[in-house]
Parts: C-alpha cells; sequence; structure tokens
C-alpha cells in the first residue's frame, strides 16, 4: 500500500482510498454472504419452530404440552449460549456439516444455529399477538387449522413479522463481526486483522462507519416494509 503523509484530522487519506478499493470490497462482499444465507434459513427453521409452538400451547390449536415444553426448553437452551461460545462448543458439528470449522462458510453454521431459536421467539410473539377474536370468527366460518395459521395468523403477523426479521438481520451483523475475530472474514476480520491487531485507526475508523451505515441500511428497509404492509 502507498502510505503517504497526507492527513487531515490525523486520517490516512491516501490509505483509506487503498483500503476501499482493495480490502473492503472483498469484506464487504464476505459480510452481505454471512448476513444473508444465515438469516435465509434460520428465517425456515424460526418460522417452523415458531408455528409448532403456536398450535401446541394450551389454547392453540392443537394443544400439546409435552410438545410445547420439550421444544420451548430445546429453543432457549440454544439462546442461552454467548455466540462466541457457541462456535466453540459445535466446531465439530460445524466440520461435520461443511468440512471445515474457519472460515465464512463455516460461520454459517453456528450463526444459523445462534439466529433460529432468536427469531422463532420473535415470530412466536408476533404470531401470539393477533386477536383472538379473528381466530374465532375463522373457526365459525369452518376455515381449517392450516387455513387458520397462514390466512389469518401470519397474513395479520407479516409487519410485526418484518420487524423482527429486520433485528435478527442487525443483530446476525453483530455475530458476523464476532465470526471474524476467530477466524471467519468480512468486515470484522478487516477490523481485528489490519485495524486491532496491527494498531491502524484508519481501518478501525472506516471499518466502524461502514457497519453503521449498513445497520442504519437495513433499518431503515426494515421500516420501509413494515409501513407499507401495515
Amino acid at each position: 500500500m502507498n502510505y503517504t503523509n497526507f492527513k487531515i484530522l490525523n486520517i490516512n487519506f491516501t490509505y483509506i482510498l487503498d483500503y476501499m478499493t482493495t480490502l473492503f470490497p472483498t469484506a464487504f462482499v464476505e459480510t452481505l454472504y454471512m448476513i444473508l444465507v444465515p438469516t435465509l434459513i434460520a428465517s425456515i427453521i424460526g418460522f417452523i419452530i415458531a408455528i409448532i409452538l403456536v398450535i401446541t400451547k394450551d389454547d392453540g390449536l392443537k394443544p400439546n404440552k409435552t410438545v410445547y415444553n420439550t421444544l420451548g426448553l430445546i429453543v432457549n437452551i440454544f439462546r442461552s449460549f454467548p455466540f462466541i461460545i457457541l462456535i466453540v462448543a459445535i466446531s465439530s458439528f460445524t466440520r461435520l456439516v461443511v468440512g471445515t470449522s474457519i472460515g465464512n462458510t463455516a460461520a454459517l453454521v453456528p450463526i444459523t444455529v445462534g439466529t433460529a431459536p432468536f427469531i422463532a421467539r420473535l415470530i412466536e410473539s408476533s404470531l401470539n399477538e393477533v386477536d383472538r377474536g379473528l381466530i374465532e370468527a375463522a373457526k365459525s366460518f369452518g376455515a381449517t387449522n392450516v387455513q387458520i395459521i397462514f390466512k389469518v395468523m401470519v397474513k395479520e403477523s407479516v409487519p410485526s413479522i418484518v420487524l423482527g426479521v429486520t433485528l435478527t438481520i442487525i443483530s446476525v451483523l453483530g455475530y458476523t463481526a464476532i465470526a471474524g475475530a476467530v477466524g471467519a472474514g468480512g468486515l470484522g476480520n478487516v477490523a481485528i486483522v489490519y485495524g486491532y491487531q496491527q494498531f491502524d485507526k484508519n481501518v478501525m475508523f472506516f471499518t466502524v462507519i461502514a457497519l453503521v451505515i449498513l445497520v442504519q441500511i437495513i433499518q431503515n428497509l426494515g421500516d420501509f416494509l413494515y409501513k407499507k404492509l401495515k
């Protein structure tokens, strides 16, 4: 890299330009990869778990205390793990699934495992907020349980679910930064390797700025979709 002495406010702009054209694009794509893929998989898993929890609760469509308590316990167990510990705890499972426990693809496994229970509870909460009167009205018109779930409960919960997914994506962004500190790529890895370990405040500063901007974009997009769907 071409280090020059042209600095304003003690920031090396030539170095930053070099960083923006070399390290940043790859790290940014890796971060998006580690956000989008686990969020999609975790959302599918979480949605299925949430549906089961909602229909098997005491006043659900198909009450089943054993299923509800067992699944709820499993969800709570995985939610209790700090993410950095979860990465280590399931490293063997990660190697079994993707063949390695280091790298961007390996990070997908613990991120998905850590995110699915979180989003399951968010979706469950959204579904539980649906007015019971709507459900009873659907029953009175002869709607099946499947119709009640998807045409009443899920349909009414979509705006709230969108906000939950938005919150989840921002949390997953934080997970990618942690994963970057233990061998995955992305902006977290750049901040640790090229910023913290090399005492380079320029890289740290602009990586933080990039993360803040990314969070703002995600949150604004989520808010926009919520208003459109409500």
